[in-house]
Parts: structure tokens; C-alpha cells; sequence
């Protein structure tokens, strides 16, 4: 309704991630160089942790990290950790494409370096596979991506809601291992509870694993008058509506939180278009 007023070719503050409208402040590529050096570390580094709170773009960053993975990598994101041990395990696989089979013989060709890893053929029983049949075709899998000079990287988001016992399962998968590197590469992400959950002395042994950690803050007073004309000129503006202090005012109702900021600036143009105002001012922004 406001679009055409305002010149805009599209909806510009929609609280949908799209990566369109992707803004990269100081500290999102902070965290995202954080992410991308966990992974290129290849088998020699544990945990990786990315916390904020929420809204803060954790979630555009696991997906821009999935864009920007080297050709050789696969990965497996878990978005619903709200899972027992098993179910985790059975997630992971599912997202890796494998089946609880056997795994290919020892004796097969090794295949081109073009192929992709194969998964294995179901398993003869109708039966539910267990936690073990999981985890050992987990093993076989991360082997032979070994082998074929491969990596394996884990992204669980939300990882605040994982149970005591799915963190200790997750923990395990750092196990799988040759004598110099680890298999796996696991990447949390989550809002501050996640840390809180970590220092628990029960899962020492995992927060002893956590070799890269970043918490991503909100944006300063200036980021959001960065973020809002970024979000403008992509959906198509020529011209910025808000005025200084309308800026200053998003900022501090929104706290700096990008989500938060597009709830606000999206009022503020219905508000603006509803009262004819070209230029948008703090009282618009504060009713």
C-alpha cells in the first residue's frame, strides 16, 4: 500500500530471511570469518560456537556459511534440536542422505573425485533403526569422505534447545576420528542460554572442545542507520524517509536487533503513508 508513495519497488523491512537484503555489519562478517575459519581447519579443530540474541541474523549467517562452503564439503544443518540422542542421529544422517545400511565394501573402487558419496542401501529389516546403527553408519560415512579427501561439517541451530543428553551425543560425534584429525566438524548455533548451558560442569568435556567462539551483538546507532538505507535502496528507494532523529529513535526502540528494526521502520511507513509524510520523524517512529 505504501510502496508506490515511497517510491519502493518491494516490501523492504518483511522479517523473512532473504538473502537479497543480506547486511553485513562489522560484527556479522566477524562471525561469518569465525565460522568459515572453524571449517577450514579442517579435521584439526573441535567446536565451533556462534551465540546472539534473538534476531540478531544468527540464522542468515548459517545460511550465507552454506553458500560460501568449499566445493569439497558436505553438510548436514539441523534446525529442530528439540530431539533425543537417536532422533539427532537419525536427523544428521537424513540430512547427509544416508540410510541405515551397510556401508560399501572395503574392497570397491575408489570412485572418481567428481562422484558424490553414495549412500548405502536400506537395511533388510522393517524394524527402527537404533542410536547404534546410526552412529556406525555415520562412522562409515565420514571414512570414506576422509578417504576422498572430503569434509563433513555439522550446523546445528538453536542448539540452546538441546537436551543435557543430545549436547553429550553431539559431544561423542567429536570421537569419530583418524589417529591425526577429527571427522567431523560441528558448528552451534544459538542464543546466550546455549553458553550458560556449556558451562554446566557436567559438559566440560564439550566446552573443553570449543576451539572458535563469537557472541553477535546487536547494532550500534549507526549500523541501524547503515542496516535501514541498505534495506531501502535494495527494495528500490531514492530517496531515504526517515530523518536523523526518526533513525536515532529505531535505534533505540529496536535495541540495535535487525529483526526488531524492520517491525518498527515497517510501522513507521504505514504510519507515514496513513498521515501523507514524506519524510518520517521521531513522533511517527515513537507512536
Amino acid at each position: 500500500m505504501y510502496l508506490e508513495y515511497y517510491g519502493l519497488e518491494q516490501t523492504p523491512f518483511s522479517i523473512t530471511p532473504d538473502p537479497h537484503y543480506v547486511f553485513l555489519s562489522e560484527h556479522h562478517r566477524d562471525a561469518l570469518a569465525h565460522l568459515l575459519y572453524g571449517i577450514q581447519q579442517g579435521g584439526g579443530g573441535g567446536f565451533v560456537q556462534l551465540t546472539g540474541e534473538v534476531g540478531t541474523g544468527k540464522t542468515t549467517l548459517s545460511r550465507l556459511l552454506l553458500n560460501q562452503l568449499p566445493g569439497n564439503t558436505h553438510a548436514a544443518l539441523v534446525l529442530n534440536p528439540r530431539l533425543d540422542p537417536v532422533e539427532l542421529l537419525q536427523t544428521i544422517c537424513e540430512e547427509l542422505k544416508l540410510t541405515p545400511g551397510e556401508p560399501a565394501s572395503d574392497t570397491a573402487e575408489t570412485p572418481d573425485a567428481t562422484d558424490e558419496i553414495a549412500p548405502a542401501a536400506p537395511a533388510a529389516s522393517s524394524a527402527p533403526a537404533g542410536g547404534k546403527v546410526w552412529f556406525d553408519r555415520l562412522g562409515a560415512y565420514l571414512l570414506d569422505a576422509y578417504a576422498w579427501g572430503d569434509r563433513v561439517v555439522l550446523i546445528i541451530d538453536e542448539a540452546q534447545n538441546l537436551s543435557a543428553d543430545a549436547l553429550e551425543q553431539v559431544r561423542l560425534l567429536t570421537n569419530l576420528e583418524t589417529e591425526t584429525q577429527k571427522l567431523l566438524q560441528i558448528i552451534l548455533i544459538g542464543q546466550p542460554e546455549l553458553r550458560d548451558s556449556l558451562a554446566r560442569p557436567e559438559l566440560r568435556q564439550l566446552a573443553q572442545r570449543i576451539t572458535a567462539r563469537y557472541h553477535l551483538r546487536p547494532l550500534d546507532a549507526h549500523g541501524t542507520g547503515a542496516y535501514l538505507r541498505h534495506r531501502l535502496t535494495t527494495a528500490g528507494a531514492k530517496r531515504f524517509p526517515f530523518t536523523a532523529d526518526a533513525v536515532k529513535r529505531i535505534h533505540r526502540h529496536s535495541g540495535g536487533v535487525p529483526r526488531l528494526i524492520n517491525v518498527i521502520a515497517e510501522c513507521a511507513l504505514l504510519g507515514g503513508y496513513a498521515q501523507d509524510l514524506l519524510a518520517i520523524d521521531a513522533k511517527t517512529v515513537d507512536r
